[in-house]
């Protein structure tokens, strides 16, 4: 059994059944072997879902936007991160519900975040909570119509308007 047999596997649970259903005994049970030998890959839930929220959420962070002004890169970086949250909405909750699960790229994501934001205003940390929470309001609503590929991609385009108006407001009053 390798580390990313038991991530895709634990993805796959995630996505099928909420993260409750996500525990060490089920996802072994699923993968045919005894839970004990899950350990040798990750240490506990926790860092399961950091695992899964690195491999999610890596590719978010990964995308180059280095020729882009920063609002273009925060813009860039948030829409990703809401196509991110919106495949796998029950990653994201499951986060919300293990504190200890919020590191790796998950807290580099944020870190990013708020970087490109110091560069624009000295509000940087409120708008980036601001954002961030939006990204996961609007992503998390995609949970609402999976399935149906027109709602999803209302949704989409609901959230990167939204994006526009917002960073166009945060650039009318400090920028």
């Amino acid at each position: 059994m390798a580390r990313d047999d038991i991530l895709v596997t634990a993805l796959a649970m995630l996505d099928e059944g909420g993260g409750q259903g996500l525990t060490m005994r089920a996802l072994a049970s699923r993968l045919g072997v005894t839970p004990m030998s899950l350990y040798h890959h990750v240490e506990d839930r926790a860092g399961l879902l950091r695992a899964l929220s690195d491999r999610v959420y890596g590719e978010v962070l990964e995308a180059a936007d280095g020729e882009l002004d920063p609002l273009a890169q925060v813009r860039a970086l948030l829409v990703r991160y809401h196509d991110a949250v919106g495949r796998h909405p029950q990653l994201t909750l499951a986060i919300f519900a293990e504190p200890r699960a919020f590191a790796g790229v998950s807290r580099q994501l944020t870190e990013r975040l708020g970087d490109l934001l110091a560069n624009v205003t000295p509000y940087s940390l409120l708008w980036r909570d601001i954002l961030i929470d939006h990204a996961h309001g609007s992503g998390l609503a995609v949970v609402s119509v999976r399935g149906d590929s027109l709602q999803v991609d209302a949704i989409r385009e609901q959230y990167a308007k939204a994006v526009d108006c917002l960073l166009g407001e945060l650039t009318r009053t400090h920028g």
